[in-house]
């Protein structure tokens, strides 16, 4: 992506993000004729993958790849993008959008589509392998990955129901309990476990094996090896949602984080801010963060539009 000077300091919008969300909603606002603006730091989640699926027509297309679409298609109807990173917002009669590298811009209305970053389990070897043989989400990688030896890496007792779900795409499956007491682990989990073939393994678990860069196995801490090809983890989701935060934005904490309230469309409590994406939510995947920038650049579209009739009708 090339750098771009900013033409105006005044926009409609300004979206904060440039991930799947954000983009989808700078396309809907640059086909309604809107001045947009998207600031993107360059940080997407999906970015350790090497391809995404799920997303019907785009299944096994490379994250970059996605982007890049985006980004020349919202430039065929005039939105501007910068590569930047929004520090702060004020609320005014506009809203004023600080940018790290100086200076910054008004917006009539903001989108926050700044998404999560994944903190990975402190074991050693898996934030190294992340996205390519240590993954979290059976949705997006289990075809890739089915029928191989599977091991699951405890961060607390609900890792039963991943361990529960990938044995759908194998069946061979091992849970490596790690930090958690199998006396942590209901009955019913544990007949639900044995039910579906899944291996429970005790004891913490000192690393990954790794040769000629393929993960061959999990070492536990006295030793043993488990030989296994997949590890599936947990990481603790991170919502980037301090801009949300300073503007007084009404948040929900849930066990995946916290997050704003918002309603149909996205438009959180602060009027005139909407967010989108893994801003909103830990499960929103590509096919939905697109979808919840879309809902929420609709809106944003009704409300200009009956905000300037409203204003003519005043003059």
């Amino acid at each position: 992506m090339t750098e771009q000077n900013l033409t105006d300091s005044r926009y409609d919008v300004v979206v904060v993000g440039g991930g799947a969300a954000g983009l989808s909603a700078a396309l809907v606002l640059g086909r309604a004729r809107h001045r947009t603006l998207v600031v993107d730091a360059g940080e997407p989640r999906n970015a350790p993958s090497a391809h995404m699926q799920g997303y019907l027509s785009r299944d096994g297309m490379p994250p970059a790849e996605f982007l890049a679409l985006g980004r020349e298609e919202i430039a065929r109807y005039g939105v501007e993008l910068v590569r930047d990173r929004v520090t702060d917002v004020a609320r005014g009669e506009d809203f004023t959008v600080a940018l790290e590298r100086g200076g910054g811009v008004r917006a009539r209305r903001i989108v926050v589509a700044t998404g999560l970053e994944d903190e990975m389990p402190d074991v050693p070897g898996v934030a190294g392998r992340f996205g390519r043989d240590v993954l979290h989400c059976p949705f997006c990688h289990g075809w890739e990955v089915r029928d191989e030896p599977f091991g699951v890496l405890a961060s607390s007792p609900a890792g039963v129901h991943q361990a529960l779900m990938v044995s759908r795409w194998s069946k061979d499956v091992t849970f490596f309990l790690h930090r958690v007491a199998e006396e942590e682990l209901s009955d019913l989990d544990l007949r639900r476990l044995a039910a579906a073939g899944v291996d429970v393994v005790p004891g913490e678990v000192a690393g990954l094996v790794v040769e000629d860069d393929r993960l061959t196995g999990v070492r536990m801490a006295d030793g043993t090896v488990h030989s296994r090809s997949v590890v599936f983890v947990a990481p603790r989701p991170v919502p980037q949602t301090g801009l949300l935060e300073r503007l007084g934005a009404e948040m929900d904490e849930t066990p995946f984080g916290t997050y704003p309230v918002v309603d149909s469309n996205g438009l959180t409590s602060v009027p005139g801010v909407w967010a989108a994406g893994n801003a909103i939510g830990f499960t929103e995947q590509v096919v939905h963060a697109a979808s919840g920038g879309y809902r929420a650049a609709t809106a944003i579209v009704g409300d200009l539009r009956m905000a300037d009739l409203d204003a003519a009708l005043g003059a």
